[in-house]
C-alpha cells in the first residue's frame, strides 16, 4: 500500500457503538467530545478517547438500528473499524455475570430456517434450500486477534461488588469467545441452553453481529466487547436491571485498552 494511502487509513476515525445510555455513559470524560452531527435521527459525537480520533454513537437495540449506525459509520464517516461496546447475557455455565466476553465467532442465531418449531442458523443472506454457503458468522480478524492478545497481557479487569457477584466480591474473567446475536432479549433457561449446546456461544446479546456484517461490507475491521450483564435465565430482567451499570463499565474498559491497537 502506498505510504500516502496508508497515512489516511490511519488517521480515519474509529466508529464505537453503544445500543443503550447505560453503555455509552461509561466512556464519560474519557471521551473528549468536540462536535456532533445527526444523520437519521442518530446523534454521532466526534471526538478522541485514548488519544484516538472516535465517532461514538448510541443506537438503541437491535439488529437493524445496529446495522444502520454502522452503515453510516462507514459511509459517511468513513470509518476504518466499527467497535460495540456493552451487555450481553451469559449462556457458558462457566462464566458468571460481570465477566467479559471478547467476539472471536459473531452468530445470527435467529437467522435461518424453521423445521420443526426451531430455527436452525445459517449465514444471513443464504439459506441451505436457496444459494447454499459453507460460511456460518463472522469471524475476527486474525491479526487483529494477535495484536488484542498482545495488549491485554497481563490486564486485570476492576473487582466486581459482592451483590452482583452472588455474594463475594471477585475479579471478573476476561476471554474470546463464541457471542450470538439476535432480534430477541433472552429470558428463558431453556432457550439459554438450547444456545449454548447447540451453538457454542458464550453470550447473547441483539446487535454484534450486525455490525460485523455490514464491517465486511465495507471492508474494515470489527470489534466486539461483552460484559455479562445477567445469565439469561428467568432472572435475567431483573439481574440485568439491577446490574446493568456496574457490568456495562467492564466492556467500555476493555475496549479502551484495545482501542490503542488498533
Amino acid at each position: 500500500m502506498p505510504e500516502h494511502d496508508l497515512s489516511a487509513q490511519e488517521s480515519a476515525a474509529i466508529g464505537i457503538i453503544c445500543a443503550i445510555p447505560d453503555e455509552i455513559a461509561q466512556f464519560g470524560d474519557a471521551f473528549q467530545k468536540e462536535k456532533s452531527t445527526s444523520f437519521g435521527g442518530f446523534d454521532f459525537a466526534e471526538g478522541l478517547l485514548e488519544g484516538k480520533r472516535c465517532i461514538l454513537v448510541e443506537a438503541g437495540m437491535g439488529k437493524v438500528n445496529a446495522a444502520v449506525v454502522a452503515t453510516i459509520l462507514a459511509q459517511n464517516f468513513n470509518c476504518r473499524s466499527l467497535l460495540f461496546s456493552g451487555v450481553a447475557g451469559g449462556l457458558d455455565p462457566a462464566l458468571g455475570v460481570g465477566d467479559v466476553v471478547i467476539g472471536k465467532h459473531l452468530i445470527q442465531h435467529d437467522y435461518g430456517i424453521i423445521n420443526n418449531e426451531v430455527t436452525e442458523s445459517y449465514h444471513p443472506g443464504h439459506l441451505p434450500i436457496f444459494m447454499p454457503s459453507e460460511r456460518f458468522g463472522y469471524h475476527l480478524d486474525g491479526a487483529l486477534h494477535t495484536r488484542i492478545e498482545q495488549a491485554l497481557k497481563g490486564f486485570v479487569l476492576p473487582e466486581l461488588s459482592a451483590e452482583a457477584s452472588g455474594g463475594t466480591a471477585r475479579t471478573p474473567t476476561l476471554q474470546f469467545g463464541t457471542i450470538l446475536t439476535g432480534d430477541q432479549f433472552v429470558n428463558c433457561t431453556a432457550t439459554r441452553n438450547r444456545l449454548h449446546n447447540e451453538l457454542g456461544g458464550q453470550a447473547v446479546e441483539m446487535e454484534g453481529a450486525a455490525v460485523a456484517q455490514v464491517a465486511e461490507r465495507f471492508g474494515v475491521d470489527w470489534l466486539v466487547v461483552r460484559s455479562l450483564s445477567d445469565l439469561a435465565g428467568e432472572e435475567s430482567g431483573i439481574d440485568f436491571i439491577k446490574f446493568l451499570h456496574e457490568t456495562a463499565a467492564g466492556a467500555a474498559i476493555v475496549l479502551r485498552r484495545l482501542i490503542t491497537v488498533l
